[in-house]
C-alpha cells in the first residue's frame, strides 16, 4: 500500500489488491484462472503454494500469453521446470536463509543432537529451500526427526510440536519454518514446561515471536523483508505494465545472467539482547545480525509489528 501511494500509482489507473485462497493448490489455481478471463487485471504477483504442481506455472503461463505480466514473491515456480512462467522472483534466498538457521542451530548447539521443523505446506518451494538449506547449514550432527506440515491450520501447527515432543523425549532443537510456526512452538513448549532441555529457532518475526524472545523463550529468528517484497513487487509491475525499462534494469541489471532474474530483499538474524552464545561473524556477510531492541527500532521505522 505504501508502494501504491508513493508510485502514485492512481494516477495511472492502478489499484493495489491483496488476495488471498486457502493454502490450496487448487484454490490458488482457480484464483489464477479467474484473473485470466477478468478484463481489469493488468498483472499478478503470486506465492506459489506448490512448486511441485504443475498447474499452477501453466495458468501463469497463459497469463502471460494474455499480456498480464507476472512475478513470483516469497515462494518461488520450480526454477528447473517453470522459470519461464514468470518475469521474476522477489524475496529471500531461501536456501541462504535455511543455511543461516543452520548456522544458528549450530552456533546455540555445537555437539549437535536431534530436530524437528515445522511448516504449513512441505510441496512449497520455500518451505523446502528451507528446510535443506537448514540441513546443510547445521552439518552432519544434527538429525532430523520429523518435518511436519499442517496446511495453514495454526491448530494442527499446535499439535504437530505436541506430538513431536511426545514422541522424542531426547530432541534438542525445534524449528518453525513459516511466521506463525515459532509461536506455535513457544506455546507448546511452555505449556510442556520443556524450555530449559530445548532450543528453538524460526523463520520469519510474527508479533508472538517477537515477545517471546524477550521473554527468553526463542533463540534466534532468521527474518525476511516482507515489507521490501511487497513494495519493489509493486515497483516492479508497475514498470512492466509502463515499459519502462529502466526501472526494470536496475532492480534486475543482469536479468540475462544465471539467477539474474532474482531479486534478494535480504536476511536478517536476530538475537535476544543478552546471553546470546550467537555472534555476527558466524552468518553470511550479507546478513544482518541485530539484537532485538536493534530490530525492534528497524521495525518502528516502517511502522511494523512484524516481519
Amino acid at each position: 500500500k505504501d508502494a501504491e501511494k508513493e508510485l502514485n500509482c492512481a494516477a495511472d489507473g492502478f489499484q493495489v489488491v491483496v488476495d488471498r485462497n486457502d493454502f490450496k493448490a487448487e484454490g490458488q489455481i482457480e484464483k489464477l484462472r479467474q484473473y485470466a478471463s477478468a478484463t481489469d487485471v493488468a498483472a499478478v504477483a503470486i506465492s506459489v503454494t506448490d512448486a511441485l504442481n504443475e498447474a499452477i506455472p501453466e495458468e501463469l503461463r497463459k497469463l502471460q500469453k494474455a499480456g498480464i505480466k507476472v512475478i513470483t514473491i516469497d515462494s518461488d515456480v520450480n526454477r528447473e521446470t517453470a522459470r519461464d512462467s514468470r518475469f521474476a522472483y522477489l524475496g529471500t534466498d531461501n536456501i541462504v536463509g535455511g543455511r543461516e538457521l543452520g548456522v544458528a542451530a549450530k552456533g546455540l548447539l555445537p555437539n549437535g543432537g536431534k530436530y524437528a521443523t515445522f511448516v504449513g505446506l512441505k510441496n512449497a518451494a520455500n518451505a523446502q529451500e528451507r528446510i535443506s538449506g537448514l540441513a546443510e547449514g547445521a552439518g552432519d550432527k544434527f538429525i532430523q526427526v520429523e518435518n511436519l506440515g499442517d496446511g495453514g491450520d495454526e491448530a494442527v501447527a499446535r499439535t504437530n510440536v505436541k506430538d513431536a515432543l511426545s514422541r522424542h523425549e531426547d530432541i534438542a532443537l525445534l524449528a518453525g519454518i513459516w511466521s506463525y510456526n515459532t509461536p506455535a512452538i513457544i506455546d507448546i513448549v511452555k505449556q510442556a514446561n520443556a524450555r530449559e532441555k530445548l532450543k528453538l529457532i524460526g523463520f520469519d518475526a510474527d508479533p508472538p515471536a517477537i515477545l517471546g524472545m524477550g521473554e527468553g523463550m526463542l533463540d534466534a529468528m532468521v527474518v525476511q523483508n516482507p515489507y521490501q517484497m511487497g513494495y519493489q513487487g509493486v515497483r516492479i509491475l508497475r514498470a512492466m505494465i509502463k515499459n519502462d525499462e529502466a526501472t526494470v534494469k536496475e532492480m534486475l541489471p543482469n536479468r540475462d545472467a544465471k539467477d539474474g532474474d532474482i531479486l534478494d530483499t535480504g536476511l536478517k538474524v536476530i538475537v535476544p539482547n543478552e546471553g546470546s552464545p550467537l555472534k555476527r561473524d558466524q552468518f553470511g556477510s550479507k546478513t544482518e545480525f541485530l539484537k532485538l531492541d536493534e530490530f525492534k527500532l528497524w521495525l518502528e521505522k516502517y511502522k511494523l509489528t512484524g516481519s
